[in-house]
């Protein structure tokens, strides 16, 4: 080997990984460009979601944020990224959370986000943030150790301030980047599908389908044509083939609500599915293999039909790696006078608008709510057509209705 050729083999950089986050599509490609001469291998990501699936699926030395997110709030990123990954640097275009510390490898991310603004002119602080010396190795997971009664941001999903609910949102900003199943328990009128909604939003597969299936709505006769599919002839009324919900949903996530009213023998076909990812389509025979996250809801306790022998325990213990709990109304009545803010501005949108006397809300408070915030909607949608043409709603038109037996 030539002596050239040795020396430029001395002075090569090895390339490193940054993970590059932005929803603008051209700041990536300025940023990628100048970061790719400086020998770095760049992973793109459209919002905060996405950079913490790329960080669990493989290392990064370095993630550069654009100065806004689409889908998390950039302080409360920072620091669950702190949490997650402290050998990571982080590096922000506008230095927002900038800290003292500097280093070759920050400057050189530095020097990139440099390249790109005179690329296009724009103006970003020239002081980007840094998070852990420089001599760090890349970052493995780590699990975050922070107390259980840390309160977050609730996320736009869910309206109160009561802790119970900023859990919820606490535990789906937690679970959301990675595949893990989820399981959501709570009573009827909680919001479980507002959760499982939010869960699809802040992963990595938003921009893929969310198929939802509830199965209690479903005959069981035709539940599982509707899940897994069905070629045509394969029972009668099968005039053409039909693909079902799970390969419906590939590339996203599958929402079975009510799934402790799926029947057993359904159940295990199911549990072959979760084990290894294939479907045989109803008068099929062979497997399809289908890429899905589920995210199963009930408002029954599934642990205890498992106990009891009506539900499969291996089903159970397969779909509830991680479990968010929706709290009753009566938890969080508190958050009541935030919630009929939110329905009546809602309710304006197709009329003029309404408010509400203290003493309808002190009369709303003193409720039992068992059907919970599914309750308080129609009651509040009751209460709006009973006020007639009046601007305000009294007492006299809050009317609670019979209460179902199963509540």
């Amino acid at each position: 080997m030539s002596t050239a050729a040795l020396v430029k083999r001395s002075v090569s950089v090895p390339a490193r990984t940054a993970i590059l986050a932005s929803a603008d599509l051209s700041f990536r490609q300025r940023v990628k460009e100048a970061l790719a001469g400086l020998h770095w291998q760049v992973r793109e990501a459209a919002g905060g979601a996405e950079v913490l699936a790329h960080l669990d699926a493989a290392p990064a030395e370095a993630v550069v944020l654009d100065s806004w997110l689409p889908d998390l709030e950039i302080q409360e990123f920072m620091a669950e990224m702190e949490q997650l990954y402290p050998a990571v640097d982080l590096v922000t275009v506008d230095g927002s959370c900038a800290k003292t510390a500097r280093s070759p490898r920050r400057n050189e991310i530095h020097y990139a986000l440099r390249r790109a603004q005179d690329a296009d002119g724009a103006i970003w602080n020239s002081a980007p943030v840094i998070s852990q010396p420089e001599d760090r190795a890349p970052a493995k997971y780590v699990s975050p150790v922070r107390p259980a009664t840390e309160i977050l941001s609730r996320l736009p999903e869910f309206i109160g301030q009561h802790p119970a609910m900023l859990e919820v949102s606490r535990r789906i900003r937690m679970v959301a980047p990675r595949n893990t199943a989820v399981l959501i328990q709570g009573p009827t009128g909680t919001g479980k599908e507002l959760v499982a909604r939010a869960i699809h939003r802040l992963s990595a597969r938003a921009s893929r389908p969310l198929i939802a299936l509830n199965c209690a709505a479903i005959p069981e006769a035709l539940l599982e044509a509707e899940l897994f599919g069905h070629t045509r002839g394969a029972f009668t009324g099968a005039v053409q083939g039909r693909v079902g919900r799970i390969e419906a949903a590939h590339g996203g996530t599958l929402f079975l609500d009510e799934i402790g009213e799926m029947p057993l023998p359904l159940q295990a076909k199911l549990l072959r599915f979760v084990e290894c990812g294939e479907l045989q389509r109803v008068g099929e025979n062979e497997p399809v293999r289908v890429d899905v996250r589920i995210v199963a809801a009930t408002h029954r306790t599934l642990g205890q039909l498992a106990g009891k022998g009506e539900f499969r325990a291996d089903l159970y213990y397969r779909l509830s790696v991680f479990q968010i709990n929706t709290p009753a109304l009566s938890v969080h009545k508190e958050d009541i006078p935030l919630l009929v803010e939110h329905f009546l501005e809602k309710m304006a949108e197709e009329s003029p608008a309404k408010s509400m006397t203290q003493a309808a809300i002190e009369k709303l408070l003193q409720h039992g709510w068992p059907g919970n915030v599914r309750e308080l909607e129609h009651v509040l949608e009751r209460a709006w057509i009973l006020a007639e043409d009046r601007p305000q709603i009294g007492v006299a038109e809050i009317e609670f209705g019979e209460q179902a037996e199963n509540f």
